[in-house]
């Protein structure tokens, strides 16, 4: 079932705050109730600089709008850390292939040697692929915005805490150093040989700590209410981020708040879709304990929602490790086939 999407509810960020600099007692109450509820929110008014958005958009159509062998080169099967682009129909979610390509980006970093690894997760760490011969506005367009997107996520992350009951600052060690947030910009694609079974996205939830996600006018993206088998449309809104609950956050509040499974529908044929997500996530080593949250709240914290299939890993990186080998089995292969089986199922034991 489908439900038009007045029940996503929209919040200005530019009133999280009250003039004495704390947090605005109503902006924690509605944000603590979508996430809680739903899983997902609008976010408005976050800060953009002026035009910031449009040329985000326009760069990245600009970047799909490359012949193929252009975007070729960046191709993410030649990284071991996942990063570049990734071909039309080569990302896998929920067992079946995405129609859907895009370019994977992270934080800038030195490759670690595989010798002085302290996990496999520090495979994740290494640089990205940009476009600099074609398109070299890319990397810095993208990259202005993920510190655009650090900082609302930061912000977000201490008012969750507040909405919680806890110090603003709780969760600020986890993210301390080098938070490890990736960004995807994602072209969907309708094809006139899709079938019945064609999928934008697959269902699934995100393995990160909070997704906050820019999409164009064209719509698709759909979450299922918790619990249920209710999807509702997250329809687009100019100027805004969708936000959503990780499982990483879900984790750290024993199912409170909710990582909710959320799918985009395929693109009708000779159409396409395009958006952009960040995905915040804490430091690989970190680990999120369960938070200690008010008797109120806890009484109806209903656990976490994983599977039998997908366990839900406290430590970052394990998590995120099994995320990349499931989404990208080709870079997976190519790269670290002797982890497979940690990867997918977390280490025997964590730090």
């Amino acid at each position: 079932m489908t439900r038009t999407l007045d029940t996503i509810p929209v919040l200005r960020f530019d009133e999280a705050r009250t003039a004495d600099g704390g947090f605005d007692p109503g902006f924690l109450d509605a944000l603590r109730t979508a996430l809680h509820e739903i899983g997902f929110l609008q976010l408005t008014d976050f800060g953009a600089a002026p035009g910031q958005i449009e040329e985000l958009a326009a760069t990245t159509t600009r970047f799909f709008d490359l012949p193929l062998d252009e975007r070729m080169t960046l191709d993410n099967r030649l990284s071991p850390h996942f990063r570049g682009y990734t071909r039309l129909g080569h990302e896998i979610t929920a067992g079946r292939p995405d129609a859907r390509e895009q370019i994977d980006f992270a934080p800038e970093q030195t490759p670690v040697p595989r010798e002085r690894w302290d996990a496999p997760f520090r495979l994740l760490e290494g640089p990205n692929q940009w476009p600099d011969a074609a398109l070299p506005a890319l990397r810095t367009v993208v990259m202005a915005w993920a510190e655009l997107l650090s900082r609302v996520a930061g912000e977000l992350t201490r008012a969750l805490a507040a909405c919680l009951g806890l110090p603003q600052d709780h969760f600020d060690g986890v993210f301390a150093g080098t938070p490890h947030w990736f960004g995807k910009l994602i072209r969907y694609v309708g094809r006139d040989d899709d079938g019945p079974d064609a999928q934008g996205v697959g269902p699934h939830a995100d393995w990160g700590f909070l997704t906050l996600l820019l999409q164009d006018g064209t719509g698709g993206l759909q979450a299922r209410r918790s619990r249920t088998d209710e999807w509702v449309d997250v329809p687009p809104l100019d100027g805004a981020l969708v936000i959503n609950v990780g499982e990483m956050l879900e984790v750290a509040t024993h199912g409170y708040l909710v990582a909710t499974d959320h799918r985009v529908l395929p693109c009708a044929p000779g159409t396409t879709r395009q958006s952009i997500g960040f995905f915040w996530s804490p430091r690989l080593d970190a680990v999120l304990d369960p938070v200690p949250l008010p008797p109120a709240l806890a009484a109806d914290g209903p656990g976490l929602s994983e599977h039998e299939h997908n366990a839900l890993l406290p430590r970052f990186g394990d998590n995120a490790l099994k995320g990349w080998f499931r989404s990208h089995p080709e870079v997976a292969a190519r790269h670290h086939a002797d982890l497979a089986d940690t990867a997918t199922h977390g280490p025997a034991t964590r730090a």
